[in-house]
Formats: structure tokens, C-alpha cells, sequence
């Protein structure tokens, strides 16, 4: 086997973001894309050798044949041992938690997320550090500026390694470890959860439906839901992983979940109803006739944990991204709980896990987690709902009223214009920035405008700052909105406005978040002009 020096030459636009790079399949698979994103990952990390690494991905297109590309340079740059997921399988949970089970300096993760795949979609290389959790900012950067002075990369002359069975391989000199991708993970969630109680649950007639959306949580799932936990056969569907995920879009969303929506809302429905991602870190939960947002499900699963044994004892602190609604600073506050605003990236939460200043955490965007790992878990959130369901056997929209009644319901809706002329986007952005200022004071829609800022965040355990995280504008009786541009896409832009309100008198409470925030709506077109600026009429998406 011999050590091939390639000579290269740096490729501009690769900037990795808050889930690493991004980018259509076909752009990673021309010559040399892939392999010096690779190795300026290794000179912007301090060099892969004597290194253990964690790999594994989602399934998607590409996603075998990248693997084996990672693993020659990993072997060509001196590296010591990659734990790689049987077939180049990992969620990305499972993933984290594999760092940190075996002490791993990092890992590499394949994936684009809730991003479609396939020959033209999107593909994605994320590293993660050796907590387990994304690469923080000071690392993104010097990856980034290691992709700006490439002069060549280094890869070993090989035949492909066998991925298909668990066990040991030698690669150059490096060893590589093919493991069960769910074993470990499974392991972790026993830990975790009262598995006896939810068996119970299942044997007294209890029906789930799981959509894995053709992603990787699919084997996951079908191995702790249906062979381990006892819910009927057929409960996990969709749970074949697929490189273009059956053709879908592996968001869980109830646009995208739409199957599982209607199942859920059916004359002969389950009794509860989830979906995860691509990658396995975003969740829906969904009863039946009652679909949860993801900031009601954080808030309820951070006023439920005593319920889950891991957390019998109480939680340390809570946090969610600011875009995420503020019921969970309601129950936070009921709690005495610190609660944490942080911008938008899971990384920014592993500062608090780390320092034990908070325990669960999650964002609007369908992630939920704990300082089980340091990445969002959709399976975990999952079986978080079915230990509480357990618990207080109650259906889920009992749960939701009773949440409702005791702290009061902060309408939520998220609207997304998605591939947005990314011109008029920055635009209409900046326009709004412009005048923040001058909004407090004024009516937009006949409500009242209290407040308006652009959020940043001061890190209380590094200190670190970080600016330009989201423009905030407050109207009166607890409304909020806010409008930021989104990183995770890779075309055009994607503008997210985010719109709450609180209602707190259970006679007032409408079952239809869009109606109760339509005033909210309508201030929002009022105030940003997206409709002049963007030429939309409608979002794409809404949720």
C-alpha cells in the first residue's frame, strides 16, 4: 500500500457552518472537493496522527464511497484507529455518544440532516470534537482557514475496506473497527428510560407509529421500539435506510411527515405518533388528533423528567435557541430553573452540558436532547414521551391540556421561504436591522411594539460573543417575532420568521395556532415587507 501525496489547490466556498459543510452531491464528487474539505480538517485540528476517530453517517448518496475516501487519508495522515458504523451507518446521536463512550479525539459525520438526498441533493461532512457535540466556532475557523492554503492532501492506495460485518481491519497501518451502529446507543437508552414501564405499556394494547423517513433511524428504532420494547410489528415504518430516502425529504415536519399526520388525525388512529430525520438528531411527536411543536414538547418533557429515571432527581438548568418559543422559560421559572437563551447550533448548548449548568435543551427546529450526548437525539425524544406516557396514562392531548392549563400556551408557528433570492433576502434583512431602533413605541397590525434588538449571546462559562444571531421584535401580552436567514440549506436563501404569543386563560385558547397568531402574522408582513421584498405571497413551508 503505498501513500499518494496529491498536489491541490484550495477550492473557495468551503466554509463549514453550525452542521459542517454542505453542499449538492455532485459539487463533493468532483476531483479533489471532498478530499481537501478531509484534510483540512486534519491540519485544522493539530494533524490525525496517533488519532482515534469516530465515523458513520446517514445513508445517503455518496455516503459509501466518501467513507472509504476518509478512511485512506486517515491512514495516509498517521491516524491510529476509526470506529467506523457497520455499512458507514451512524445517527448522528449514536454517533456523539460513540466519541465519548470510547474517548474518541473527534469524529466525522456524513450527512446533510433533514436535507434531501440522492445524485442531486445535498451532502454534508460534519466533524464533531472529542465531547462528542459539532465543532465550535474557533475549530470551524481554522478548518476553514486550513481549506484557504491547501497545497496537497495525502491518501492511501487501497482497496476498499469491508464495512458490511462488525470486526477488526487493518488499513496501512491503522486499524479500523467496524461496529453494530445500534448496540452501544441502545445500551445508553436503557440507562436512560424505565424500558419496563413502556413494555407495560405496549402489553396493555398501546399503538405507535414511527415514520423513520427511509433514514437511519430506522434500524434503531425497529431494534428498541419494536424487538426490544414490545410494540407490535409494522409500529416502525419507512425503516430502511435509503440513499435518496425513498425519494422524500426526511424533514419531520407535518408537511413533510404528511403520511404520519394523516394516520395520526384517522378515523382508526394510534395512540401516539413520532418521526425523525435523516440523520436521526430531530423528532416530531404527534397524538392522536393532537400534534405537539417541538418548544411544547421541550417544555413538557422539562416539566415531566422527574417521571424518566435518569432525571429522577431533578434537572440542573434548562436552554433553549432563542428562535425557540419561551414556554419553556414558563415551566422553567414554575421550577426555579436557570434558563438559557443561546443562538441557533447545537454547539452552543455542549458549553452548558460540559459545565453542568443545564440538563435538557433543545430548538424549534425539531431538535430535543439532554447531556446524554452533546447532539440533538430524535429516538431519545421519543422514548421520553413514551416513559411519561407510561407514567401518567393520559393521552397526549391530555398532557397538552393539562400543560396548557397549568402554564399557559405560547402559540408558536415557524413560516419558511425557502430558496430565496439571496440578494433580496440579505436585503430585506438588513432594511429591518436599519430599523430596529425606531420600532419600540409604534403599532404594526394594532399591536403594540414593546421592544426590538438583534440578539447576541455572551457565553457565561468561555465568555465568548457571539453577534448578528437573529432580529427580535416584542409586541405586547408576551408576543414575539423574529426573522433570521438559515445556513442549513444549499440554494438561494431560506428566510425563517418565527411568531408566538401567550395566552394564559384556558376559556380563550383556539385550537388552531395560525388562526390565534394571526394578528402576529399580519404585524410581521407589516413591519419586514416580505411579501415587496421577496416577492412571495405565501411561505413554503409552515409549521
Amino acid at each position: 500500500m503505498t501513500v499518494h501525496t496529491v498536489p491541490t489547490q484550495p477550492i473557495a466556498g468551503q466554509k463549514p457552518g453550525t452542521s459542517g459543510l454542505r453542499k449538492k452531491t455532485p459539487v463533493f464528487m468532483q476531483p479533489h472537493y471532498l478530499e481537501n474539505f478531509v484534510q483540512a480538517i486534519w491540519n485544522g485540528t493539530g494533524g490525525a496522527e496517533g488519532k482515534t476517530y469516530v465515523l458513520g453517517g446517514d445513508g445517503r448518496y455518496f455516503g459509501d464511497r466518501a467513507a472509504q475516501v476518509i478512511l485512506r487519508m486517515a491512514a495516509a495522515s498517521g491516524a491510529k484507529k476509526v470506529i467506523v458504523g457497520q455499512n458507514a451507518l451512524l445517527s448522528t446521536p449514536a454517533a456523539s455518544h460513540l466519541i465519548r463512550l470510547r474517548g474518541a479525539d473527534g469524529g466525522i459525520i456524513m450527512s446533510a440532516s433533514h436535507n434531501p438526498g440522492g445524485p442531486t441533493e445535498d451532502f454534508g461532512v460534519k466533524y464533531n470534537v472529542a465531547n462528542g457535540g459539532p465543532a465550535p466556532e474557533p475549530v470551524t475557523e481554522k478548518i476553514f482557514e486550513a481549506t484557504k492554503a491547501l497545497t496537497e492532501y495525502r491518501i492511501l492506495d487501497a482497496q476498499d475496506a469491508d464495512l458490511s460485518t462488525p470486526g477488526t481491519r487493518i488499513l496501512g497501518g491503522m486499524e479500523i473497527e467496524v461496529v453494530d451502529p445500534v448496540a452501544d446507543y441502545a445500551d445508553l437508552m436503557r440507562s436512560i428510560f424505565d424500558f419496563d414501564k413502556i413494555r407495560a405499556l405496549f402489553a396493555d394494547g398501546f399503538r405507535i407509529r414511527f415514520d423513520a423517513m427511509h433514514a437511519v433511524t430506522g434500524p434503531y428504532a425497529k431494534a428498541i421500539l419494536e424487538g426490544e420494547l414490545g410494540a407490535p410489528a409494522g409500529s416502525v415504518v419507512n425503516a430502511v435506510p435509503s440513499p435518496d430516502f425513498g425519494g422524500g425529504h426526511p424533514d419531520p415536519n407535518p408537511i413533510w411527515a404528511k403520511d404520519l399526520m394523516d394516520a395520526m388525525f384517522g378515523a382508526d388512529a394510534p395512540d401516539f405518533g413520532a418521526a425523525s430525520d435523516g440523520d436521526g438528531d430531530r423528532n416530531m411527536i404527534v397524538g392522536r388528533d393532537c400534534y405537539v411543536t417541538p418548544s411544547d414538547s421541550l417544555a413538557v418533557l422539562a416539566a415531566n423528567a422527574t417521571l424518566v429515571p435518569a432525571y429522577a432527581g431533578g434537572l440542573k438548568g434548562v436552554a433553549r435557541s432563542m428562535p425557540t418559543s419561551r414556554a419553556l422559560d414558563r415551566v422553567a421559572e414554575s421550577l426555579g430553573l436557570a434558563c438559557y437563551e443561546t443562538p441557533t447550533g447545537w454547539k452552543f448548548f455542549g458549553n452548558l452540558l460540559d459545565a453542568g449548568k443545564a440538563t435538557l435543551c433543545g430548538e424549534e427546529s425539531a431538535g430535543t436532547g439532554s447531556d446524554h450526548v452533546r447532539e440533538k437525539d430524535g429516538l431519545w425524544a421519543v422514548l421520553f414521551w413514551l416513559n411519561l406516557l407510561a407514567e401518567r396514562r393520559q393521552p397526549v392531548a391530555g398532557i397538552m391540556a393539562d400543560h396548557w392549563a397549568k402554564y399557559g400556551r405560547n402559540y408558536y408557528s415557524r413560516h419558511d421561504y425557502e430558496a430565496v433570492d439571496a440578494a433580496a433576502a440579505g436585503e430585506l434583512v438588513a432594511a429591518l436591522r436599519g430599523k430596529l431602533g425606531s420600532l419600540p413605541g409604534r403599532s404594526a397590525a394594532g399591536l403594540r411594539i414593546e421592544a426590538a434588538d438583534e440578539f447576541a449571546y455572551d457565553d457565561p462559562v468561555d465568555g465568548s460573543r457571539s453577534e448578528g444571531q437573529g432580529l427580535r421584535i416584542m409586541t405586547e401580552g408576551g408576543g414575539r417575532i423574529v426573522l433570521r436567514l438559515s445556513g442549513t440549506g444549499t440554494e438561494g436563501a431560506t428566510l425563517r420568521v418565527y411568531l408566538e404569543r401567550v395566552e394564559t386563560d384556558p376559556a380563550r385558547m383556539q385550537d388552531d395556532p395560525q388562526e390565534a397568531l394571526a394578528g402576529v402574522i399580519a404585524a410581521a408582513e407589516e413591519i419586514a415587507g416580505i411579501r415587496a421584498r421577496t416577492g412571495r405571497t405565501a411561505p413554503d413551508v409552515i409549521t
